[in-house]
C-alpha cells in the first residue's frame, strides 16, 4: 500500500492540535485541537501542566489515527511553542514540576541585574539574543535553583531538561530520543549560532550541566519512531513555531518576511546563510538547517496579540473574535484612544517585562467599540514597531508581507495593518500554516520531497490586502501610539 499522508503535531500556547495531510492535494484534511491551560499563580509566571499537553496530543494522535491505515503515514512532524521549558525525569518521563511558558515573568528581576554590561554583549554575540525572561535559559537556571526534585535528579543522572518538542519526542519515543531541533536550540539563550551547538561558556554561566540538555538536531531528519498498534510511524521535522511558519510561507530566500499573528505576534525576516546582528534590540536566530544548511532569520516579538482579543472576550466585552471586527468597523475611528498590550511585558525594540498594558485617550464618552477598535489597532502598531526596526538594520524592502495566524482572519486588522506599513499584506491559504512548515520538513526527511525547489512549486496564492489610506494620516496615528507606549514603559 503506498503513503500517502503527513501528520504534524502543532503544541501553541493555548492549544495543541494535531492535522493530517493529503499528499496528492496538498491540503490538510483535517485539524482536530485540544485547549491547553495556562495557569498564573503569582503575578507576572505563566505555567502549563506538560503531562495533560502530552495526554491531549497522544489522545488526538490515536482520533486521527484510528480514521486512516497508519500504514499510509510517512511520518509526524512536530512544532511547538519555543522557550517554555520543561524538566522530567529521565527515568519515568514524568515531568517534576509546571512547564514554564515562555510568556513567564519570574526571572525578569534577574535579568535586569546580572544579565548586562559585557555578559550582555557576549550572549547576544554567541546567540543572536537579548538577554531576557523570554527565553530558556533563565528558566532553567530558576528550577534548577527553587525545585529539590531537580536538584535530587541532576545528582543522580537523571534530569532531562528541554522545550516541548524535546518532551514530546521522548513520550513519543518511549525515552529512546532525547533531542531538540536547531531551531529550537537557538532560542534557549544556551546555543551558539554560529557552530550550532551547546555553548560551554553559557553553561557555565546559568550552572547548567550539558547532560541534562538534549542532543541537538537538523531540522530535516527522522529522530525516532511512535509506535501505533504495532508499527513504527517516523517522527521527523521538528521546528519552533514560528521557524515553522517561515518555512510552511515557503519564505526560503533572503529577503522574504513572514508576520504571524497568534497568541503573540512574530515578525520573521529570512536573512540567508550569514546573521546579521541588530543594532537596534532585534533578535537574530536560526531559522533552520535543512540539507545541512544553516539560514538564519531577524526576529521581532510582541508578546500579546491574539490574547489581547481573548482579554476582550474573558471580559465579555465581545463573546466571539469575530466580533471585534464588527465593532470596530461601526465607528469611523477609536477617536483617540490607544491600546498597548503589554500584559506580559513588551518585547522588541522596548525589551521592558515590567511594562503592563494600558489604554490611554479613555473619556466619558469614549464607547465599547471605540475601546475594541484600539485593541485590533495596537495589534497593527506593534508590528509597525518591529518593521521599522528590521528595515533599520537590514535595508532590505518588501513589496509583500506574508501573514498567518488566528488574528489573520480579521479582515479589519489586515486592512489596517497595510494602510499602516503601506504594503500589501498575503494572507496563508492554509489555515494551519505552522503545521505546514513542520509537515514539509517531515516530508524532505521522510523522502517525500528530495528539494526545496519543489517544495517552492506548491505554494498557493491567498487573499491580498492592498494600502488604501494616506501614509500621512496612518504616521498621525502612529505617532499616538508612540506617546502611549511611553506611558507603559518602566525603563
Amino acid at each position: 500500500m503506498s503513503k500517502k499522508y503527513i501528520m504534524a503535531i502543532d503544541e501553541g500556547t493555548t492549544s495543541v492540535r494535531v492535522s493530517l495531510y493529503d499528499i496528492k492535494k496538498n491540503k490538510i484534511l483535517t485539524t482536530l485541537r485540544e485547549p491547553i491551560e495556562s495557569l498564573f499563580p503569582v503575578s507576572g509566571w505563566v505555567e502549563q501542566n506538560a503531562e495533560e499537553t502530552w495526554q491531549k496530543t497522544e489522545g488526538l494522535l490515536h482520533k486521527v489515527l484510528s480514521k486512516i491505515n497508519p500504514a499510509e503515514v510517512f511520518g509526524i512532524g512536530i512544532t511547538n511553542q519555543r522557550e517554555t521549558v520543561v524538566a522530567w525525569n529521565k527515568k519515568t518521563g514524568k515531568a517534576i514540576c509546571p512547564a514554564i511558558v515562555w510568556q513567564c515573568r519570574r526571572t525578569v528581576d534577574y535579568c535586569k541585574k546580572q544579565l548586562k554590561g559585557n555578559i550582555a554583549q557576549t550572549i547576544h554575540r554567541k546567540t543572536g539574543l537579548i538577554p531576557d525572561a523570554y527565553f530558556s535559559a533563565t528558566k532553567i537556571k530558576w528550577i534548577l535553583e527553587n525545585d529539590t526534585k531537580a536538584k535530587t535528579l541532576q545528582e543522580q543522572k537523571s534530569l532531562c531538561f528541554g522545550t516541548m518538542d524535546s518532551f514530546l519526542t521522548f513520550k513519543l519515543t518511549g525515552g529512546k530520543s532525547f533531542v531538540t531541533d536547531l531551531a529550537n536550540a537557538s532560542r534557549t539563550m544556551l546555543c551558539n549560532i554560529k557552530t550550532g551547538k551547546w555553548d560551554s561558556d553559557l553553561l557555565a554561566l546559568f550552572n547548567i550541566q550539558e547532560e541534562t540538555l538534549p542532543k541537538i538536531v537538523d531540522n530535516d531528519v527522522v529522530v525516532g519512531n511512535y509506535h501505533y498498534k504495532g508499527m513504527g510511524i517516523p517522527i521527523a521535522g521538528l521546528i519552533g513555531d514560528q521557524q515553522s511558519s517561515l518555512f510552511g510561507q515557503l519564505c526560503i530566500n533572503k529577503g522574504d518576511l513572514k508576520n504571524t499573528y497568534g497568541t503573540g505576534s512574530f515578525m520573521l525576516l529570512n536573512i540567508g546563510d550569514k546573521p546579521i546582528y541588530s543594532k537596534n534590540r532585534m533578535v537574530t536566530t536560526i531559522a533552520w538547517r535543512v540539507k545541512d544548511k544553516i539560514a538564519y532569520a531577524l526576529e521581532g516579538s510582541v508578546f500579546n496579540c491574539g490574547s489581547s482579543i481573548e482579554w476582550l472576550k474573558d471580559l465579555s466585552i465581545i463573546q466571539t473574535p469575530a466580533e471585534s471586527d464588527i465593532l470596530a468597523e461601526s465607528v469611523k475611528s477609536s477617536n483617540g484612544v490607544y491600546f498597548v498590550p503589554a500584559f506580559t511585558g513588551l518585547g522588541a525594540p522596548y525589551w521592558d517585562g515590567n511594562a503592563r498594558a494600558l489604554f490611554c485617550g479613555i473619556t466619558r464618552g469614549t464607547t465599547k467599540a471605540q475601546m475594541v477598535r484600539a485593541v485590533l489597532d495596537g495589534i497593527a502598531f506593534g508590528v509597525k514597531d518591529i518593521y521599522d526596526v528590521i528595515y533599520k538594520d537590514t535595508e532590505l524592502t518588501q513589496n509583500v508581507i506574508h501573514v498567518d495566524g488566528g488574528v489573520s482572519k480579521s479582515e479589519f486588522t489586515m486592512q489596517y495593518q497595510s494602510d499602516l506599513l503601506g504594503k500589501n499584506i498575503q494572507c496563508a491559504q492554509e489555515a494551519e500554516n505552522t503545521s505546514l512548515g513542520a509537515i514539509y520538513l517531515c516530508g524532505l526527511a521522510t523522502g517525500v520531497w528530495n528539494s526545496l525547489n519543489e517544495l517552492v512549486k506548491l505554494y498557493k496564492p491567498a487573499k491580498v490586502f492592498k494600502p488604501k489610506k494616506s501614509q500621512q494620516i496612518m504616521m498621525e496615528k502612529y505617532e499616538g501610539w508612540k506617546k502611549a507606549v511611553s506611558r507603559a514603559l518602566t525603563k
